[in-house]
């Protein structure tokens, strides 16, 4: 299972494709990529100006990664190419996966005439991770006897749709975010795919499904569009909750209906939140349970993301809050001085040292005190240069190191590190840091809890995470059940 590198600024296509010396172009890693490979992009853009040539077509059980942990940002793959589908004619597209093949941890736009990011014909292929935005057609087209895992991902702002599912394609369609688009997912002939646990949130129409597609819906919020929630039309009957198996979808403040049948065939919808004087045509709903008021979620771009819990509890201790538009913004990058200013409400920081005087902390810059309380609690320090530089990105190994001095955890065993499989990684002067944090299970990994990224840049769901833990193993607050603390 080789792993092959590259970087659109410092590779080049004769190089080896090793990490010290990448190849310029993903169609260089391609060309070279056996089964089993994994392709690892460094972050950049990957167009046709550096090289690449479209469609980039992902060969059967090849692994294209970025950076799972925030979605593919700074990892752009941009660009088009002509490629004839059995089943729809000329496409332009970005890219073409083949069953088993997977495309993680990146950003795909297309910004060609009906430009579409991924194209799947009937294969069997992962999408996970990723971000789909800017596309003149839509982020994902899923055609022919597809049956694709759509998983994790964010679609915002493509003109046509978020994913486009036709022919007789199947597969899931599990925790993705589809925002300010045409239509969030649009369903075609006879597709039939699981579409659970999305957020559905701003765009002209939520779900739309025609011909004769029959999808299953489970626990999507589908909420603010501006035409309808869900619109049923021509032969589709979709599943939206049965007496045996509820819906559990929630339906809330749809510009024009919740739900819309235009089939003249009743549709089961049994088990959902939704206000029934916004719904029209056939529908068996059940007993209906009201729509909650909006103060139940706490923020509203959070309802699928992996910290969900760990941020709502920081949330009601008033240690995080989010933004004005009521969005957390999970995957925002941390700089140092936002994470003073969340250590500084997280954490009693007892002086046990005379502040440092940072040339670069101006005497009216917003987080000074905290920085102040941070640096003479031991939780941070400067740069020998006498620096703090606040606008700096927080990497994960600091935050850990910073969590563990600061409240002066100590007893970690080295051979702890042996649940990492990229602890090679982890540098000389934290391994006794990571590994107390590790037994005090302070530490949480997504999307792998056996990879610990510590170099990599901390988002501020993980750092929400990683404060919960904290607070947990110091007794300042009840664990929480979740797969990905190591």
């Amino acid at each position: 299972m080789a792993t092959l590198y590259v970087n659109p600024q410092t590779g080049s296509d004769s190089a080896a494709g090793t990490q010290s010396a990448p190849f310029k172009t993903i169609a260089r890693a391609i060309a070279r990529a056996a089964s089993e490979s994994t392709i690892q992009l460094a972050p950049g853009i990957y167009s046709a100006a550096s090289g690449e040539k479209f469609p980039l077509e992902i060969p059967s059980g090849v692994k294209v990664v970025g950076n799972e942990t925030n979605k593919g940002r700074g990892i752009l793959i941009q660009g088009s190419g002509k490629f004839v589908s059995p089943t729809a004619a000329g496409q332009n597209i970005t890219i073409l996966l083949a069953t088993n093949s997977e495309l993680r941890g990146v950003t795909v736009t297309n910004l060609d005439t009906r430009g579409t990011g991924v194209w799947i014909e009937s294969t069997s292929p992962t999408v996970a991770n990723c971000t789909f935005t800017l596309c003149k057609g839509e982020g994902v087209f899923a055609t022919g006897t597809a049956n694709p895992a759509i998983l994790d991902n964010i679609f915002v702002e493509n003109s046509a749709a978020g994913v486009i599912v036709a022919g007789t394609a199947k597969g899931a369609i599990r925790r993705n975010i589809f925002q300010k688009t045409g239509f969030g997912i649009s369903l075609q002939a006879q597709s039939a795919p699981l579409i659970v646990d999305n957020q559905i949130l701003d765009n002209r129409s939520g779900i739309v499904l025609a011909g004769e597609s029959q999808p299953v819906l489970r626990k999507n919020r589908i909420e603010k569009n501006t035409e309808d929630g869900l619109t049923a039309v021509g032969k589709s009957l979709p599943d939206i909750g049965t007496a045996q198996d509820l819906g559990g979808n929630i339906f809330q403040n749809n510009g024009e209906l919740d739900l819309q049948n235009a089939t003249g065939v009743k549709i089961s919808a049994v088990g959902n939140q939704l206000n029934s004087s916004r719904v029209k045509g056939l529908f068996d709903l059940g007993n209906v349970t009201p729509t909650p008021t909006p103060a139940k979620l706490q923020f509203s771009d959070i309802s699928t993301h992996w910290a969900k819990d760990f941020i709502d509890r920081l949330a009601k201790m008033n240690i995080v809050s989010g933004f004005p538009n009521g969005n957390f913004q999970a995957y925002e990058i941390v700089t140092r001085a936002q994470y003073a200013a969340m250590l500084a409400k997280a954490f009693e920081l007892v002086p046990r040292r005379e502040a440092t005087v940072f040339k670069d902390v101006a005497a009216d810059f917003w987080a000074k005190g905290a920085i102040d309380q941070a640096n003479r609690a031991g939780f941070l320090a400067g740069y020998p240069d006498s620096t703090f530089r606040p606008e700096q990105n927080l990497t994960r190994v600091q935050a850990i190191v910073s969590l563990v001095n600061g409240l002066q955890l100590a007893g970690g065993n080295p051979n702890s590190l042996s649940v990492y499989v990229d602890r090679a990684q982890i540098p000389s002067f934290a391994t006794d840091e990571i590994a107390t944090a590790t037994e005090r299970k302070i530490v949480v990994n997504y999307p792998a809890r056996e990879k610990l990224c510590p170099a990599h840049d901390i988002t501020r769901g993980e750092i929400s995470a990683l404060i919960y833990q904290t607070m947990v193993a110091t007794k300042r607050a009840d664990p929480i059940n979740s797969p990905y603390i190591v």
